[in-house]
């Protein structure tokens, strides 16, 4: 069964299932659906766990003994099953196989893998996971959806923030969720219930955006003037090769045939390998708002 992440809540409430299965891109919201799901296993009786991580020597049928090993005390178990590099081995899809299909009411299993490339979803033991398991796929809100995350989330800490303010927190954090989630922690440490102002929050919250050049193609291609700046701004300040950030670019002038940009990239290629002079990023800052107005 596939669920929502902000649906687990309520799911774990009523009961704990046999078997879950959480991957994906924000390692954030992986972890947080993880603890809820141990929490509410220990809340309803399965008392002892077992954690098992994945790695080149991971023996598999030490899995299958796991649900063997049972309590003498008649406490229910939970099976705390770690695969952080995402690689199965040899074995190791066609065992997930086999156990997805044992369901044991005494045990509750929990695998954890991170992001799954497509290649991953279409394989055997991937639909036999999703379908015997409540599955979660917990994968970082977009960015047009990320003032809706952080109004959601100050609501749990009882503030709230005008629309002003949650798109200032979201240009501050934009690609690191981790930090979002800490920026608005800080946020209750430092303010009552209620509304927060924009001018509170501008006082209160760093600048922990993280970019990269997809960030910087994205904002060109929504004509979005300002983020295309500001990213560039990042990417400078995270030391971002300026041979990648000359391709996202010149590529975009491609897509658009847009002459001009093209020869304004190779202005910028030029000084890029040293045998013209300017600066280049200053160069890059006009090539992306020429294409962003394009």
């Amino acid at each position: 069964m596939q669920m929502r992440p902000e649906q687990l809540a309520a799911h774990l409430q009523k009961s704990v299932a046999p078997l879950y299965f959480l991957h994906g891109d924000e390692p954030l919201l992986v972890i947080e659906a993880g603890d809820a799901i141990r929490a509410a296993a220990k809340r309803q009786g399965f008392i002892e766990r077992e954690v098992m991580v994945v790695s080149a020597n991971f023996r598999w049928e030490d899995l299958f003994a796991a649900t063997e090993n049972l309590s003498l005390f008649g406490d229910r178990k939970m099976i705390d099953l770690r695969v952080p590099t995402g690689k199965l081995g040899r074995d190791g899809g066609e065992a997930l196989q086999r156990y997805a299909a044992r369901v044991n009411p005494d045990i509750s299993t929990l695998i954890t893998f991170p992001e799954m490339d497509w290649k991953q979803q279409k394989s055997a033991w991937f639909v036999a996971l999703s379908s015997a398991a409540v599955t979660l796929e917990c994968n970082a809100p977009p960015l047009s959806r990320l003032p809706n995350w952080i109004a959601e989330r100050l609501s749990r800490q009882q503030q709230t923030a005008p629309r002003a303010a949650l798109e200032f927190i979201t240009a501050h954090v934009e690609g690191n969720l981790l930090a979002a989630h800490q920026e608005i922690q800080k946020l209750a440490l430092i303010y009552p219930t209620g509304e927060i102002s924009l001018a509170q929050i501008e006082a209160a919250v760093l600048n922990v955006a993280r970019y990269d050049t997809g960030d910087l193609r994205d904002a060109v291609k929504a004509k979005d003037v300002a983020r295309a700046a500001r990213t560039l701004e990042g990417l400078k300040a995270e030391g971002a090769p300026t041979p990648l950030v000359l391709w996202t670019l010149a590529n975009e002038a491609r897509n658009l045939a847009a002459r001009a940009a093209l020869l304004h990239a190779a202005k910028i290629d030029r000084m890029v390998k040293g045998i013209a002079n300017g600066d280049v990023w200053d160069e890059f800052l006009q090539l992306a708002l020429r294409l962003a107005r394009h």
